[in-house]
């Protein structure tokens, strides 16, 4: 396994899980070694240049060891929750507009994370097509523009995404002096 190769990791156990129906994501448990920390993003890089992009984990969990049944076989109902010990990625940015503010509120629940930063990318956190619908739905009834698909793909991360909202509120505006954009109450979009 090519996550055992990296060298801040002693162990690890890479499973695919299913919080909701029919939205699978993979999940790497690891044991890291004494006194090494690492990023979820650098185990993202290392990962990325040695297999294909849908095999590289959406979350990356630090345990102390990895759990066993009596029999010696790993106890993967053992497991502990994803949010609890996830790795943080060491370019974490907070949101510093009230358009990526209201865009966090929206990506963190629906990717079932605590919290994300400006430049996290939509689609490694765990993001797909199908939520990227949920996303646009929620982005049309928070702002209330349209932001298409396409351009989410074009645009993954908080800080891309917030842009093309802001293009578009402000394009929407300009059509229009009298337009009020829900869930925008501050001049700093």
């Amino acid at each position: 396994m090519a996550l055992n190769q990296h060298p801040a990791v002693q162990a690890s156990l890479v499973t695919a899980t299913e919080d909701t129906p029919g939205e699978k994501q993979l999940i790497a448990y690891l044991v890291l070694s004494p006194g090494v920390t690492v990023s979820a993003s650098l185990l993202r890089e290392y990962l990325r240049e040695r297999v294909p992009d849908y095999m590289v984990p959406s979350a990356f969990v630090s345990i102390g060891s990895l759990p066993v049944t009596s029999q010696g076989k790993i106890d993967r109902t053992a497991l502990p929750s994803v949010n609890g010990n996830r790795l943080a990625d060491e370019s974490y940015v907070a949101p510093q507009t009230i358009v990526q503010e209201e865009l966090v509120k929206i990506l963190a629940p629906l990717l079932k994370l605590d919290h994300v930063g400006v430049n996290d990318n939509f689609f490694l956190l765990g993001g797909h097509s199908l939520l990227g619908t949920q996303v646009i739905a929620r982005v049309s009834e928070t702002f209330g523009v349209d932001l298409t698909l396409l351009k989410l793909f074009d645009h993954p991360t908080v800080a891309e995404m917030s842009t093309e909202i802001e293009n578009l509120i402000l394009a929407k505006v300009e059509g229009n002096t009298n337009v009020s954009v829900p869930g925008v109450h501050d001049a700093r979009v």
